[in-house]
């Protein structure tokens, strides 16, 4: 379900983007603003939160822990 608001609201966002961009209107301006304004305040944040919901974040950082895993792999892979 969050598949698809992220997918309708990216193409609201783009389609606005490029009506702005094509129609010659006194509003053409505006449409390219919103469009932007969705994608970085609407489509990116509802996209990130979907992805990285299941995700545990200490996977990702640079721990101690982490960096000897490293280390370790690529003695490994050096061999």
């Amino acid at each position: 379900m969050m598949k698809y608001i992220i997918l309708i609201a990216f193409l609201a966002s783009f389609g606005s983007i490029v009506c702005g961009f094509l129609l010659e209107v006194e509003y053409s301006q505006k449409l390219i603003g919103f469009g932007v304004l969705g994608l970085a305040v609407v489509v990116f944040p509802l996209f990130s939160y979907h992805r990285w919901k299941d995700k545990n974040v200490k996977d990702y950082m640079l721990t101690r822990e982490n960096l000897d895993k490293m280390r370790e792999n690529q003695k490994e892979k050096k061999y």
